[in-house]
């Protein structure tokens, strides 16, 4: 049995057009089920929902063989045990700094001053600002981050960004791109030993798709 752990969402949907590449079909809608192990016309491959920051610790540990996640995740996650075969280019968008319409961020980066950045991102923007010299607070947030600096709990914000219409209806800045973002495999580096026939099968079947999907 070969389990793909995938999170619900954007990642969930893009992901089906590679499975169907490799004749495999999910008969669950994760949508309407509340089912957490869903069955495909292949006997021998399942998928797996988790947490989209929980992919890379179920693939790690042998929870499941295969994963889709973001390379914010992985960078979040260390990426450490992880075979990482092939950049999907799905689900992209980026992580950026956002702040206040009102906030004067060239200002405060260039007085060297403390800045107080929320994210869930707390590696990422730690090494982003180290490296430019900035000295930052980092208060670590899971959700709603538009609202740190609209409630004064931050002057700025590291979190994905795709069309940029929540900053705008909350009234925040895109300032700086720190990185783009798409998800990735990962693949557990024992299930690659014990089960390599039809793993490998799988991730020729998603890069062919991706080639193909690149030139067309």
């Amino acid at each position: 049995m070969i389990t793909l752990a995938l999170s619900k969402g954007r990642i969930f949907d893009d992901t089906l057009p590679l499975l169907r590449a490799a004749n495999i079909e999910v008969l669950d809608n994760p949508d309407t089920s509340r089912k957490l192990i869903l069955d495909t016309n292949q006997p021998g491959m399942r998928v797996v929902l988790v947490r989209a920051s929980d992919v890379p610790t179920y693939v790690e540990n042998g929870g499941a063989d295969l994963g889709i996640t973001g390379k914010d995740t992985l960078i979040e996650h260390g990426g450490s045990g992880l075979y990482q075969p092939l950049d999907l280019q799905i689900a992209k968008c980026r992580i950026s700094v956002a702040v206040r319409n009102d906030f004067d961020y060239e200002r405060a980066v260039k007085q060297g001053s403390r800045l107080r950045v929320a994210t869930k991102y707390v590696a990422i923007a730690r090494e982003f600002f180290a490296a430019k010299g900035v000295h930052v607070d980092l208060i670590k947030l899971y959700g709603s981050m538009e609202l740190a600096p609209l409630t004064g709990l931050a002057d700025a914000i590291v979190d994905l960004v795709s069309t940029g219409n929540t900053l705008k209806a909350n009234h925040l800045k895109e300032v700086e791109r720190i990185m783009d973002i798409s998800s990735r495999l990962v693949v557990n580096q024992a299930a690659l030993k014990l089960k390599q026939a039809p793993i490998r099968a799988l991730i020729d079947a998603f890069a062919a798709a991706v080639a193909e999907r690149s030139t067309s």
